[in-house]
């Protein structure tokens, strides 16, 4: 959905046209809302969803969620879907694309946009560090396969920062391949054994 943050540094080179690539301030802020940022999340996992289903994962009122999600596609990044039901009073959403990027080019001279994407990074890092934790203190609940499936790796190589861009290039084309694999599985029948699976890949320079 996201190469890291975007889910190095909260800023990304992604030029797949099946992201939306974000250049101005309005957007910007409107994706780093924290309650935005988990229902954008939820609704990439479900493909398509009412306010109501999504507010019964969030745990949030369906009228505040229901707001939300007009922001949301006010700015573009989410879009009516069609109906799955017959109550016409559902409305149903769906992401307007496969994932976005923020690009370093677009916001490099603009501090504002500098800052926007620094919150946005936050809110990110924040939300996936409790994900993370959420695994570690439920991790006894899932099987045995699913424990041994999971991992949790750190890497301090020396890099130049062409080499690092490489590196996040290559990952994310192996995470998307195996993606892609797996819903076309999907949308084929195949869906014993399937669980929603979180994958976050961080690269970024430090001075120890």
């Amino acid at each position: 959905m996201l190469r890291n943050f975007p889910f190095v540094s909260t800023v990304v080179d992604m030029t797949s046209p099946e992201y939306r690539r974000i250049t101005d301030l309005g957007t910007l802020k409107a994706i780093s809302h924290p309650l935005r940022m988990r229902l954008y999340r939820a609704l990439f996992v479900a493909r398509t969803a009412t306010a109501s289903q999504l507010a019964d994962q969030v745990d949030e009122a369906v009228s505040l969620v229901s707001y939300h999600l007009r922001k949301l596609a006010e700015h573009g990044l989410i879009e009516e879907a069609e109906a799955q039901s017959s109550d016409g009073r559902e409305r149903w959403w769906r992401l307007s694309s496969h994932g976005f990027s923020i690009r370093d080019e677009d916001i490099k001279d603009a501090p504002e946009l500098n800052a926007a994407a620094a919150a946005f990074g936050r809110t990110v890092g924040e939300q996936r560090a409790l994900m993370h934790r959420r695994f570690i203190d439920e991790r006894g609940t899932w099987s045995d396969a699913w424990r041994s499936a999971s991992f949790a790796s750190e890497w301090l190589p020396r890099l130049t920062a062409a080499e690092l861009d490489a590196l996040g290039t290559e990952l994310e084309a192996v995470v998307r391949r195996h993606e892609e694999a797996a819903r076309a599985a999907e949308d084929a029948g195949d869906t014993d054994g399937r669980e929603n699976v979180a994958i976050h890949l961080n690269g970024f320079p430090h001075r120890p």
